[in-house]
């Protein structure tokens, strides 16, 4: 498969090949069924079909994988679990570590100019590191709103992965910050998980020591707790 994009779940079946003979004439040898890990019948796979649809997954170190092996960032495993369903899927991993939305709207651009030809879905995860580094919400709403006006007139869906302000920062901030996401998603009419961090926030173990990235197996919650929005977000083929 073509990749492109910045860094590089994989469905991993095991055939057991077993000879069961009949008398002593090896002719009459024939394989065992293919079985999954738990002895049943493994499923046969989905075959790939339909034309390529080109997601950009564009962020900061949820994206990029931050000290993850890159087959283990959220876009290379949202593809295979895209894939796995039989979805001609092609996610380009657009996440830069560190990366505030000030950043993200000066390489947005580039980014899309970049691409043969215009993305089916763009994923927008932006803001986090705006928040630790205690930028304003009105800030950070008026990167991103920069950044869907253009996505808007280059006619690209839009799928924005939501962020949350911790109640440490206070209930004026976590209000103001909190309403980012969900008000710009209303008046740009964009898909949105208001909170994509959502299904494990709440496990410590499925976050690397910094309490912050995802480990692998986070990730891998993260990817199942996302792929039907990812999928509903995705225009039909035309």
């Amino acid at each position: 498969m073509h990749k492109r994009g910045w860094s590089n779940i994989g469905v991993v079946g095991a055939a057991l090949l077993a000879l069961a003979a009949c008398g002593d004439a090896a002719e009459d040898a024939a394989p065992a069924a293919e079985v999954a890990e738990d002895g049943q019948p493994a499923l046969p796979a989905i075959p790939v079909m339909g034309p390529e649809r080109t997601i950009i997954a564009f962020g900061d170190s949820l994206f990029a994988g931050y000290n993850l092996d890159p087959r283990d960032s959220y876009p290379e495993k949202l593809e295979n679990a895209l894939r796995a369903k039989g979805m001609n899927a092609d996610v380009i991993n657009a996440g830069v570590s560190g990366d505030t939305s000030a950043a993200g709207l000066q390489r947005l651009e580039f980014t899309l100019a970049a691409q043969d030809t215009p993305p089916a879905l763009f994923i927008l995860e932006l803001g986090g590191n705006d928040l630790l580094r205690g930028l304003s919400p009105a800030e950070t709403k008026a990167n991103l709103g920069k950044m869907l006006t253009i996505l808007r007139d280059q006619k690209v869906p839009v799928l924005i992965m939501g962020m949350r302000a911790p109640p440490n920062y206070g209930p004026e901030f976590q209000a103001q910050f909190d309403a980012i996401y969900r008000d710009l998603a209303k008046e740009y009419g964009a898909a949105l998980i208001p909170f994509w961090l959502e299904d494990i926030y709440r496990e410590p173990a499925l976050f690397q020591a910094d309490k912050i990235h995802p480990t692998a197996d986070g990730i891998e919650r993260l990817v199942a707790a996302t792929i039907s929005e990812v999928e509903g977000a995705l225009p039909p083929v035309k």
